[in-house]
Protein backbone atom coordinates (compact mmCIF):
# COMPACT_ATOMS: atom_id res chain seq x y z
CA UNK A 1 0.00 0.00 0.00
CA UNK A 2 1.35 3.77 -0.80
CA UNK A 3 1.51 6.11 2.02
CA UNK A 4 -0.65 9.48 1.77
CA UNK A 5 1.95 12.12 1.09
CA UNK A 6 1.05 14.99 4.06
CA UNK A 7 2.49 18.49 4.91
CA UNK A 8 6.10 18.63 5.69
CA UNK A 9 5.48 19.54 9.27
CA UNK A 10 3.11 16.66 10.11
CA UNK A 11 5.98 13.80 10.78
CA UNK A 12 5.25 10.46 12.06
CA UNK A 13 3.40 10.59 15.75
CA UNK A 14 -0.44 9.44 15.34
CA UNK A 15 -1.19 12.53 17.27
CA UNK A 16 -0.38 14.78 14.40
CA UNK A 17 -1.43 12.27 11.51
CA UNK A 18 -5.34 12.89 12.89
CA UNK A 19 -5.21 16.20 13.64
CA UNK A 20 -3.63 17.04 10.61
CA UNK A 21 -5.89 14.49 8.09
CA UNK A 22 -9.18 15.01 10.12
CA UNK A 23 -8.97 18.41 11.48
CA UNK A 24 -5.84 20.99 10.27
CA UNK A 25 -7.27 23.31 7.58
CA UNK A 26 -11.07 22.46 7.97
CA UNK A 27 -13.89 25.59 8.32
CA UNK A 28 -14.88 25.16 11.63
CA UNK A 29 -17.81 28.20 12.67
CA UNK A 30 -19.15 26.33 15.79
CA UNK A 31 -18.20 29.10 18.91
CA UNK A 32 -16.92 27.27 21.66
CA UNK A 33 -14.77 25.35 18.76
CA UNK A 34 -13.17 28.82 17.86
CA UNK A 35 -12.59 29.85 21.50
CA UNK A 36 -10.72 26.34 21.84
CA UNK A 37 -8.73 26.77 19.11
CA UNK A 38 -7.75 29.87 20.03
CA UNK A 39 -6.68 29.31 23.54
CA UNK A 40 -4.92 26.34 22.33
CA UNK A 41 -3.12 28.26 19.41
CA UNK A 42 -1.90 30.58 22.25
CA UNK A 43 -0.75 28.18 24.89
CA UNK A 44 1.46 26.78 21.71
CA UNK A 45 3.12 30.01 21.47
CA UNK A 46 7.07 28.90 21.94
CA UNK A 47 6.45 25.48 22.48
CA UNK A 48 5.42 22.81 19.56
CA UNK A 49 2.54 21.86 18.63
CA UNK A 50 2.52 18.00 19.45
CA UNK A 51 3.02 19.32 23.02
CA UNK A 52 -0.25 20.97 22.89
CA UNK A 53 -2.01 18.05 21.42
CA UNK A 54 -0.54 15.71 23.98
CA UNK A 55 -1.96 17.77 26.46
CA UNK A 56 -5.36 18.52 24.60
CA UNK A 57 -7.59 16.61 27.04
CA UNK A 58 -6.16 18.04 30.14
CA UNK A 59 -7.00 21.47 28.91
CA UNK A 60 -10.32 20.38 28.19
CA UNK A 61 -11.38 19.14 31.51
CA UNK A 62 -9.04 22.27 32.97
CA UNK A 63 -11.19 24.58 31.12
CA UNK A 64 -14.64 23.44 31.60
CA UNK A 65 -14.51 21.72 27.54
CA UNK A 66 -13.97 25.78 26.57
CA UNK A 67 -17.56 26.67 27.32
CA UNK A 68 -16.87 30.22 27.19
CA UNK A 69 -19.33 31.06 30.02
CA UNK A 70 -17.80 28.86 32.40
CA UNK A 71 -14.56 29.98 31.65
CA UNK A 72 -15.53 33.49 32.00
CA UNK A 73 -16.59 32.80 35.28
CA UNK A 74 -13.25 31.71 36.83
CA UNK A 75 -11.40 33.92 39.41
CA UNK A 76 -8.54 33.85 41.25
CA UNK A 77 -8.87 30.71 43.19
CA UNK A 78 -8.87 29.03 38.84
CA UNK A 79 -5.91 29.90 38.01
CA UNK A 80 -3.97 29.36 40.82
CA UNK A 81 -5.82 25.68 40.27
CA UNK A 82 -4.60 25.60 36.55
CA UNK A 83 -1.02 26.75 37.30
CA UNK A 84 -0.88 23.51 39.90
CA UNK A 85 -2.36 21.21 37.09
CA UNK A 86 0.43 19.17 34.95
CA UNK A 87 -2.04 18.42 32.42
CA UNK A 88 -2.14 22.08 30.47
CA UNK A 89 1.11 24.31 30.03
CA UNK A 90 1.60 26.86 33.24
CA UNK A 91 2.02 29.58 31.82
CA UNK A 92 -0.29 32.22 33.99
CA UNK A 93 0.16 35.03 31.02
CA UNK A 94 -1.54 32.05 28.62
CA UNK A 95 -3.87 31.04 31.61
CA UNK A 96 -5.35 34.77 32.47
CA UNK A 97 -5.19 35.26 28.45
CA UNK A 98 -7.59 32.26 27.93
CA UNK A 99 -9.85 33.50 30.98
CA UNK A 100 -10.32 36.88 29.42
CA UNK A 101 -10.62 35.94 26.25
CA UNK A 102 -13.61 34.11 27.22
CA UNK A 103 -14.87 37.13 28.84
CA UNK A 104 -14.39 38.84 25.74
CA UNK A 105 -16.21 36.06 23.70
CA UNK A 106 -19.21 36.77 26.26
CA UNK A 107 -18.98 40.64 25.24
CA UNK A 108 -18.88 40.08 21.57
CA UNK A 109 -22.05 38.25 22.11
CA UNK A 110 -23.17 40.74 24.10
CA UNK A 111 -22.62 43.81 22.11
CA UNK A 112 -24.24 41.77 18.73
CA UNK A 113 -21.15 40.34 17.55
CA UNK A 114 -20.25 36.47 17.36
CA UNK A 115 -16.55 35.26 17.33
CA UNK A 116 -17.62 33.18 14.08
CA UNK A 117 -18.05 36.93 12.04
CA UNK A 118 -15.38 38.33 13.69
CA UNK A 119 -12.70 35.65 12.80
CA UNK A 120 -14.52 34.96 9.05
CA UNK A 121 -14.64 38.53 8.27
CA UNK A 122 -11.42 39.02 7.50
CA UNK A 123 -11.27 36.61 4.31
CA UNK A 124 -15.05 37.69 2.96
CA UNK A 125 -16.56 34.65 4.66
CA UNK A 126 -14.90 32.22 2.53
CA UNK A 127 -12.05 29.97 3.34
CA UNK A 128 -8.56 31.50 1.57
CA UNK A 129 -6.84 28.56 -0.34
CA UNK A 130 -3.35 28.96 -1.04
CA UNK A 131 -0.91 27.15 -3.77
CA UNK A 132 1.71 26.20 -1.47
CA UNK A 133 4.56 23.69 -2.87
CA UNK A 134 6.61 23.48 0.56
CA UNK A 135 5.92 24.18 3.90
CA UNK A 136 8.97 26.50 3.55
CA UNK A 137 6.13 29.41 1.61
CA UNK A 138 4.17 29.16 4.14
CA UNK A 139 3.98 32.93 6.33
CA UNK A 140 3.80 32.92 10.02
CA UNK A 141 1.80 35.89 9.38
CA UNK A 142 0.03 37.95 6.80
CA UNK A 143 -2.17 40.79 6.05
CA UNK A 144 -5.30 39.23 7.10
CA UNK A 145 -3.50 37.69 10.49
CA UNK A 146 -2.66 41.13 11.26
CA UNK A 147 -5.78 42.68 10.55
CA UNK A 148 -7.31 39.54 12.88
CA UNK A 149 -5.34 40.67 15.51
CA UNK A 150 -6.09 43.86 15.53
CA UNK A 151 -9.70 42.84 15.72
CA UNK A 152 -9.58 41.07 18.49
CA UNK A 153 -7.22 43.26 20.43
CA UNK A 154 -9.43 45.97 20.33
CA UNK A 155 -12.28 43.54 21.78
CA UNK A 156 -10.39 42.80 24.51
CA UNK A 157 -8.90 39.71 23.83
CA UNK A 158 -5.15 39.41 24.30
CA UNK A 159 -2.44 37.30 23.50
CA UNK A 160 -3.57 36.93 19.75
CA UNK A 161 -0.55 38.05 18.08
CA UNK A 162 -0.35 38.11 14.60
CA UNK A 163 1.41 34.67 14.23
CA UNK A 164 -0.73 33.35 16.69
CA UNK A 165 -3.70 34.62 14.65
CA UNK A 166 -2.21 33.08 11.21
CA UNK A 167 -1.54 29.29 13.55
CA UNK A 168 -5.38 29.22 14.23
CA UNK A 169 -6.69 30.91 10.91
CA UNK A 170 -4.55 27.49 9.40
CA UNK A 171 -6.21 25.31 12.61
CA UNK A 172 -9.99 26.84 11.79
CA UNK A 173 -9.50 26.90 8.05
CA UNK A 174 -9.99 30.27 7.50
CA UNK A 175 -6.55 29.66 5.10
CA UNK A 176 -6.12 26.39 3.61
CA UNK A 177 -2.47 26.03 3.95
CA UNK A 178 -2.13 21.83 2.97
CA UNK A 179 0.37 22.22 0.62
CA UNK A 180 -0.32 21.41 -3.46
CA UNK A 181 1.30 17.51 -2.74
CA UNK A 182 -0.29 16.62 0.14
CA UNK A 183 -3.08 14.63 -0.32
CA UNK A 184 -5.71 16.63 1.60
CA UNK A 185 -4.64 19.83 -0.88
CA UNK A 186 -7.74 21.28 -2.84
CA UNK A 187 -7.50 23.74 -5.45
CA UNK A 188 -8.47 26.70 -5.29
Amino acid sequence: MRERRRCGWVGTDPLYLAYHDREWGIPVHDERRLFEMLVLEGAQAGLSWLTILRKRAGYRRAFARFVPRRVAAFGERDVRRLLADAGIVRHEGKIRAAIQNARAVLALRAGGESLDRLVWAVVGGRPRRNRWRSIKEVPDKTPESDALSRALRQRGFTFVGSTICYAFMQAVGVVDDHTVDCFRYRRP
